[in-house]
């Protein structure tokens, strides 16, 4: 188990990903794993930061829209964009990127909480002060309001089993 920790010396292993020439992480405790992205089929009354739903290895997995949840400019999906298979707090979730750079593993004293920054940024837990910029490193367990979560819910229960 990575320790998330802020231990100085210690590395910190991050997935990072890249949104519209923007770097940003999640823990690769978190993540399972990415792949190129396949057709997402929509998911009739979920929440407009979810694109829809992929089948995994036989698993429904609603897929999020990060460029809605950063405030992004949409865009249809191209062929070299990627899903990120992640573990949010409540359910396995794909996320939506342009592509996969690897692992980071920057020292823990290298990163930064955001509230040290500024006081209230959503969806982030913390920055990475890289030699070549900053990595802004996602927040998995806020990611989703209470009513999105609640609605998702809903969505995919109603969502008709295959077959």
């Amino acid at each position: 188990m990575t320790n998330h920790g802020q231990a100085g010396d210690e590395a910190i292993r991050l997935v990072v990903f890249n949104i519209d020439g923007q770097r940003y992480a999640l823990h690769l405790s978190a993540v399972e794993r990415a792949f190129r992205a396949v057709l997402v089929t929509p998911l009739p009354n979920a929440p407009a930061i979810v694109l829809g739903v992929v089948n995994v290895e036989g698993d429904v997995i609603p897929v999020m829209n990060l460029r809605h949840r950063l405030g992004l400019p949409g865009r249809e999906m191209r062929l070299g964009d990627v899903l990120i298979l992640a573990h949010a707090p409540k359910r396995l979730v794909a996320l939506l990127a342009d592509a996969v750079e690897g692992l980071l593993e920057p020292q823990a004293r290298k990163v930064q909480t955001v509230t040290s920054i500024i006081a209230e940024v959503p969806y982030l837990e913390g920055v990475a002060k890289m030699e070549d910029g900053l990595v802004l490193i996602h927040d998995l367990g806020a990611f989703l309001s209470l009513d999105e979560e609640k609605a998702l819910e809903a969505a995919m229960s109603q969502r008709k089993a295959p077959g």
